[in-house]
């Protein structure tokens, strides 16, 4: 008796997961909505990171975005193929420079000497609501590695001896997810500038000068000296920090030469040339004359 029960019982649920795979089946087709097939072929022109550096939840949306606007400029995501963008969707799409990320920071264990032991959760996040950092700088990197996790190209690595994040330009692209994962805004996406030249202040300290530099020896002190040597007004200093606008600067490199505490980098520029020194005249000898 127990045993047919039981059976019934499985019987009557099959049947009716049937039946309600079948109603659902034919609603499906009823309520089908087209999707456009370009959707598919712009999201296969992005890097499918889904990073979200874009400000979509991730490329699909953003391809789905493009396709319904049919406009380009909507967002950007620096890894897409835009040419190609541009054929799908009948759009002509506009050149854009490259961008890459760049440190605003450099404080080295050598420049910021750690003056308290960090020992808890290795998060910047965490880290940066407690206290002001091992080397006491407020603004510094906490090199506990957010952007690297952030970072869906494995483009930025924390270096071992410095305690920096460095950035692999070659598979770097701009997306800004590492920016956005730094809680003190050292990451900033820039051009990658001509020739891949930058010149930037590899410091994010406000305080005054004496402070930061108490702090580490290669802090902005706020002096002012790099905005006065530029000749094409590409650098402001504000709240006792320098800054230097990329879509000003030249990379003429005299505010690098001008800078006290070398908290201004060049970067991919190739070395002066020392100047030759003249060679001195050879000396003549005069034939001894005849006693």
């Amino acid at each position: 008796m127990a045993t047919t029960t039981i059976l019934y019982a499985a019987l009557t649920i099959g049947l009716i997961g049937m039946i309600a795979a079948v109603i659902l089946y034919f609603v499906s087709k009823v309520f089908h909505v087209e999707e456009d097939p370009r959707i598919d072929e712009v999201q296969a022109c992005l890097p499918g990171a889904n990073c979200g550096g874009c400000g979509f939840a991730g490329c699909r949306a953003m391809a789905e975005a493009m396709v319904k606007t049919m406009d380009l400029n909507i967002a950007y995501c620096p890894g897409g193929d835009y040419g190609k963008i541009g054929e799908i969707l009948g759009i002509k799409a506009e050149a854009r420079d490259p961008q890459v990320c760049v440190v605003r920071c450099n404080g080295t264990c050598e420049n910021a000497p750690a003056k308290v032991n960090y020992d808890s959760a290795i998060t910047c996040a965490f880290a940066n609501s407690l206290y002001a950092g091992e080397s006491a700088c407020p603004f510094g990197c906490l090199g506990c590695g957010d952007c690297v996790n952030a970072c869906q190209f494995d483009a930025i690595h924390i270096n071992p001896e410095t305690h920096l994040p460095e950035v692999n330009e070659d598979l770097c692209v701009g997306c800004k997810a590492c920016a956005k994962a730094c809680p003190r805004g050292v990451l900033e996406i820039r051009d990658k500038g001509r020739n891949n030249r930058r010149v930037f202040v590899a410091c994010n300290n406000k305080e005054k000068g004496a402070v930061a530099r108490k702090n580490c020896k290669a802090a902005c002190i706020g002096c002012g000296k790099c905005a006065k040597t530029c000749p094409f007004e590409a650098i402001t200093v504000t709240d006792n920090l320098a800054y230097i606008d990329p879509a000003k600067c030249k990379a003429c490199r005299k505010c690098v030469a001008e800078c006290p505490t070398g908290a201004i980098h060049a970067v991919n520029f190739p070395e002066k040339k020392a100047p030759v020194a003249a060679e001195a005249p050879a000396e003549t000898t005069q034939p001894a004359e005849n006693a």
